[in-house]
Order: structure tokens, then C-alpha cells, then sequence
């Protein structure tokens, strides 16, 4: 009877921690919508789409230019509708390829491990339990194999880097792994980024459209491998078959 009652209790407790956590993702999803609709309504989202005026506000802003673009892609990154892009080529037509890489890297890298924890922390009472510790799926439970596949979306940006973030949150990976990884992953994006803000800022057209072949060449180079291994399979299975 004793047993019965401490796992009633224990049962209890647990729904208690689930409930709990439930209820404080919800008071975060209406601090998020609360934010962007203050954003848009402030008009603070429309200078995103003038890329000559947010440039100016962040010069503008002198000596915490740098932690507004930090905490601008930060926020974009948690808050999925805001677009990064024109921050990261604001940072680079402001401070330059050097130090416009590093602000667009520490706000990518801050805005991911946010919303990596925000999915950790209430994924628990939305996943079954045997999900959260990796027991259905082997690549689930390989922290090598989910580190590289975090890096290798970082490198690809046609894959949201939001839904990445949160998407690796509900997975067992360890969260340093994460950290190193997307930071791996998204400096060349980061550089790149600036360094086409730093030339649309000089004008210099030539040097535009090279950096967006490389852009280019960044999200197709691991699509081209992908399609030639996946082909190779495929025509080793047909040979096999035959």
C-alpha cells in the first residue's frame, strides 16, 4: 500500500513538473508573439527592409552598435519571422568583413543556443520519455552523428537555421556539441554576409557578384555532393541487383 501511495505521489510530482513547464512554455511563445508585434508595430521591422536606414541607425548608435547587432540577431534567430540577412549585412557595411563577422557570429551563436535551450527545457513535457533519451532511433542517440548533422545544416542556407536550432534542442545532444558545432558551421555564412554588406556599402558591383557566387557555391556544392553519392548508391544497387 505504501508503494502504491509513493508512486501515486511520484506520478503526481511528475505531472505537477510537466504542468509546470507546459504552462511557462506558453508564457514564453506570448512573450515571443508579445515582442514581434511590438517590433512591428514600433516600426522597428520595417527598417529591416531599408537596408540604407538600418545601416545608419546602427552607426547611428555609436559605441552599442556592436550589442544591438549582436542582440538583433540574437532575436531574430529566437524569433523566427524576423529575417537575420539585413542585420548581417548592416554589421559588415558598418564595422567591416573582420569585426561584422564576429558581432553577425556571437548573435547567430547566442539567438541558437537560446532557442536550443528554450527546446530543451520545456521539449521534456512535449516528447515521450524514450524520445528524449534517444532509445528509438540509433542517429538520436549519436551525439557524432547529430553533431554533424547540425554542422552540415549550417552550412546549407536553404535549411532554416531557427527550426534547426530548436529541432536539435529536442534532441539528446549534448549542448557544447551543439555550440561547437553551429559555430563551425555558420562562420562562413557570417563572413560572407559581411562581407557582401561591407561591398554593397563601397558599391563595388565586381566584388558583389562574386561574393554571391560564392554564396551560390555555399549552398551548392553539399547539395552536388549529395546527389552524386546518392546516385553512386543507387547505381552500385542496380549493378548489385543485376
Amino acid at each position: 500500500m505504501q508503494y502504491a501511495l509513493a508512486g501515486m505521489s511520484d506520478q503526481g510530482i511528475r505531472a505537477r513538473h510537466v504542468g509546470w513547464r507546459l504552462a511557462a512554455g506558453a508564457a514564453v511563445l506570448g512573450g515571443l508573439i508579445a515582442g514581434y508585434w511590438a517590433l512591428s508595430e514600433t516600426g522597428a521591422l520595417a527598417l529591416l527592409a531599408d537596408p540604407a536606414g538600418l545601416r545608419e541607425r546602427v552607426r547611428a548608435l555609436g559605441a552599442i552598435g556592436p550589442l544591438a547587432v549582436v542582440g538583433l540577431m540574437a532575436t531574430a534567430i529566437v524569433v523566427n519571422p524576423i529575417p537575420s540577412a539585413p542585420i548581417a549585412l548592416a554589421a559588415g557595411a558598418v564595422y567591416g568583413h573582420t569585426w561584422g563577422t564576429l558581432y553577425v557570429l556571437a548573435g547567430a551563436e547566442a539567438g541558437a543556443l537560446a532557442a536550443f535551450g528554450i527546446a530543451r527545457f520545456f521539449g521534456v513535457a512535449l516528447l515521450p520519455r524514450a524520445l528524449a533519451y534517444g532509445q528509438t532511433l540509433p542517429l538520436l542517440g549519436s551525439q557524432n552523428a547529430l553533431m554533424v548533422i547540425v554542422f552540415v545544416s549550417r552550412l546549407l542556407p536553404f535549411l532554416s537555421f531557427d527550426v534547426v536550432s530548436y529541432a536539435a534542442g529536442l534532441t539528446p545532444l549534448a549542448a557544447w556539441r551543439f555550440a561547437l558545432a553551429t559555430l563551425a558551421g555558420v562562420l562562413p555564412a557570417s563572413f560572407l554576409l559581411a562581407h557582401l554588406g561591407t561591398e554593397l556599402a563601397a558599391d563595388e558591383a565586381d566584388r558583389v557578384v562574386l561574393t554571391v557566387l560564392a554564396l551560390g557555391l555555399l549552398t551548392a556544392i553539399p547539395i552536388a555532393v549529395h546527389v552524386v553519392r546518392s546516385r553512386l548508391r543507387r547505381r552500385d544497387a542496380d549493378v548489385q541487383s543485376k
